[in-house]
């Protein structure tokens, strides 16, 4: 399936030098484009491989074109952010050539008499969708999902094969749910007696807000009490822990592995990079970064970019540095010593 260059910029705007009646069938990085493709420049550092490309035409910022001169003579459009553009022509071609969902339910499937399912809604094979469900228009729940009581999807929201929904959960709308995730499990909620634990009944929600993405393998806990909460726009990736009673803003993003114990309330437009750590009931405010392999163990009251970890080094070096650290108290005392000594003898002298 193609589509003409000057309809794309009539759909998503930008700048067009050069014909608008060339046609292009999808979208690839510049090392890879075929003559029937857009590719994109969206890293200066690439510019080198501007000339060897074989793309129909280039998105790329009025900055970089300028740069590139005589080096790239061929159809471009200029747009101020060439990564975001890529973003939406890429999605645009993703759905020309997607497979629609059948409507309907698989004979395989087994929906309660009491769920509620929109006519437009699929639901796969071997799904099960318990009793007071609500499936709005466009739902798709893939093969062996389980959608539990009282649960609700709205519209146009996609739940990939084997995943699982607990009872009452509420899933906002055009929200993406990759295989494996398990959302409203029980968190972890126990007291201690005399060395037994003691189960906390975990009797809240997950409730999760529009244009949410939800990775493969990523647990979101429901609350003991309140709900947890995930706001619009959040993105999570794969192999994600949200513990009960979390609270993540609008579009806070997290990469693999991240781990967010119970009663974290973290801001809007944060991001976190891979394997980072929060523990419980901190606060962090908005627009927070976290770097990867951060632990996070105090509340964060200023917005901005936080590191806490030990550079890399050969094993021999660190056993060496965490020895240091292991009698940072007694070097700090022989100082504080050292400093009164130091005093005592300047005050004699003067």
């Amino acid at each position: 399936m193609s589509i003409r260059l000057g309809e794309l910029v009539d759909r998503f705007g930008g700048q067009l030098i050069g014909s608008p009646d060339v046609d292009v069938t999808g979208i690839a990085p510049l090392s890879d484009a075929g003559s029937s493709q857009l590719s994109f420049l969206s890293n200066s550092k690439l510019c080198s491989q501007v000339s060897q490309t074989r793309a129909a035409a280039l998105i790329l910022s009025a900055t970089d074109h300028a740069a590139l001169g005589d080096l790239y003579l061929g159809i471009c459009i200029i747009v101020d952010n060439p990564y975001v553009y890529f973003a939406r022509v890429a999605q645009h071609f993703a759905a020309l050539q997607a497979i629609p969902a059948d409507k309907g339910v698989h004979p395989t499937a087994f929906v309660s008499p009491h769920a509620v399912i929109a006519p437009s809604a699929s639901i796969g094979a071997h799904a099960t969708v318990e009793a007071e469900a609500v499936i709005a228009e466009n739902v798709v729940i893939g093969a062996g999902c389980f959608i539990g009581r009282g649960v609700n999807l709205d519209a146009n929201t996609r739940v990939h094969p084997n995943v699982t929904i607990y009872d009452y959960c509420s899933i906002g709308q055009r929200v993406i749910i990759h295989s494996g995730a398990v959302i409203g499990a029980d968190g972890f909620g126990f007291a201690n007696e005399r060395g037994y634990w003691i189960k906390i009944p975990q009797t809240g929600r997950v409730l999760i807000g529009d244009d949410v993405e939800i990775g493969a393998n990523t647990s979101i806990d429901r609350g003991a009490l309140a709900d947890t909460i995930i706001e619009e726009g959040v993105k999570l990736d794969n192999q994600i822990q949200i513990g009960h009673n979390c609270h993540i803003g609008a579009h806070t993003a997290m990469a693999g592995c991240v781990g967010v114990a119970g009663s974290a309330k973290i801001g809007k437009h944060c991001t976190f990079g891979g394997a980072a750590m929060v523990l419980g009931h901190l606060n962090i405010v908005d627009n927070v970064h976290i770097s990867s392999g951060s632990m996070v163990t105090r509340s964060i009251l200023e917005p901005g970019q936080y590191t806490g970890f030990y550079p890399l080094a050969k094993n021999a070096d660190w056993e060496k540095t965490a020895s240091i650290v292991r009698n940072l108290n007694s070097m700090r005392d022989k100082i504080r010593q050292l400093e009164k000594t130091i005093k005592s003898l300047t005050e004699k002298s003067s």
